[in-house]
């Protein structure tokens, strides 16, 4: 047992990283421990574990005193001396007391020390990995689905997808791969706990970092991202590099690139803008496939009156409004769509000059080309 226990000692230090002084530190404690618990012992010992044999031997601990009140405790000088003569008031004699049985005892105890900090240490080493990939993507595996969690298996830990945080397109099937984005990682005293979502705004974000190199490289920066989980997404792209167009580089040839992102998401619709930091053109593009006519800003109050032709206007909306709720949600501006025909009754419009031009913008829900005008929106 004991060449075994010194093998184990240099595997863990080798493998798991687990010092070996950190391990023969907390064996001597425990046996310190299982000594008093198993002889009904009191006084105050100390254990050795030599390292190059294995041993394990026990020392009570004894001060030196005039005159003893606790035999347990203490040891008078003229004991102490015919120990050693060089004993004085004060010094801790240290006299072996090991029990005759305590080989069994000690083996017990070293292994139980040795599977609880290997335990603890790989818990350690997965909690310091994972708290790294914290707002990361991963991909995992279904392993199992309950009424509270899908646990998916991220490879050295199983994370836990929380109902409010799973797509209401999706089921969670075993052995179902798929990225999911970390959200949170806890550390336990049953180990690390890891949250995922595959429904975080940042989790389209990170996608498309994946498979767009511009993206990843800094040549397009995502600006922003509104999405509806499962339905319909907007995201606001933008590049310093005049001559690279960031909406077609997020689109990719014969719009591959975007199709990836929605291949993962099981279908989910997703709009790609270009950001413009004049609030008209933002909100116009925002409210893209719809064609808008003017956008009038509100500075002080953040928000915008949006005209489009009335044959437009249930195309601005949206779907139960999900179309302007989006885009507001992405430009951050309240928007208020009205048809032309009510802003011309209004006297809002037209103005006496045009705010901006028709614009040529890509709408990649369709995979087509439309003629629309910029503006503004948010809800």
């Amino acid at each position: 047992m004991k060449n075994e226990l010194l093998d184990a000692l240099d595997i863990l230090e080798r493998e798991k990283g687990i010092s070996r002084d950190i391990l023969v530190e907390a064996i001597e404690a425990a046996l310190v421990s299982a000594y008093k618990r198993n002889f009904n012992q009191a006084q105050n010992v100390r254990t050795d574990f030599n390292l190059m044999t294995g041993s394990m031997r026990v020392f009570a601990r004894k001060d030196v005193v005039d005159e003893v009140f606790d035999s347990r405790l203490e040891i008078s000088l003229e004991e102490a001396r015919a120990i050693n003569p060089g004993y004085d008031i004060g010094d801790v004699v240290e006299i072996e007391v090991t029990p005759r049985d305590f080989g069994r005892i000690a083996a017990q105890t070293a292994k139980q020390v040795v599977t609880q900090r290997v335990r603890e240490a790989e818990r350690g080493i997965i909690f310091e990995e994972f708290v790294d990939r914290q707002d990361d993507i991963m991909t995992g595996i279904v392993q199992r689905k309950d009424n509270r969690f899908a646990y998916v298996s991220l490879g050295k830990a199983e994370a836990l997808l929380p109902v409010n945080e799973q797509m209401p397109n999706e089921k969670y099937n075993h052995n179902d791969r798929m990225k999911v984005y970390l959200t949170k990682v806890e550390k336990t005293t049953k180990g690390p706990q890891i949250f995922i979502s595959r429904t975080h705004p940042n989790l389209l974000k990170r996608l498309f970092e994946l498979e767009v190199p511009e993206i990843y490289e800094g040549i397009v920066e995502i600006k922003s991202v509104a999405r509806e989980a499962g339905d319909r997404s907007k995201i606001s792209v933008y590049s310093e590099n005049p001559e690279v167009d960031p909406v077609g580089a997020c689109v990719g040839p014969k719009g591959a690139r975007v199709q990836a992102v929605v291949d993962e998401l099981h279908g989910e619709k997703i709009d790609i803008v270009k950001y413009s930091q004049d609030p008209v053109e933002f909100v116009a593009n925002a409210l893209s496939p719809s064609k808008v006519l003017d956008v009038i800003v509100n500075e002080e109050e953040k928000s915008t009156i949006v005209v489009v032709p009335d044959y437009q206007l249930s195309l601005a909306i949206g779907k139960r409004g999900q179309n302007a709720r989006l885009a507001a949600k992405l430009t951050n501006w309240k928007i208020d769509i009205k048809a032309e025909s009510d802003a011309r009754s209004a006297g809002i419009y037209p103005r006496e000059e045009p705010l901006f031009s028709p614009d040529i913008t890509i709408d990649e829900d369709i995979d087509s080309v439309h003629e629309t005008k910029t503006g503004d929106y948010e809800e």
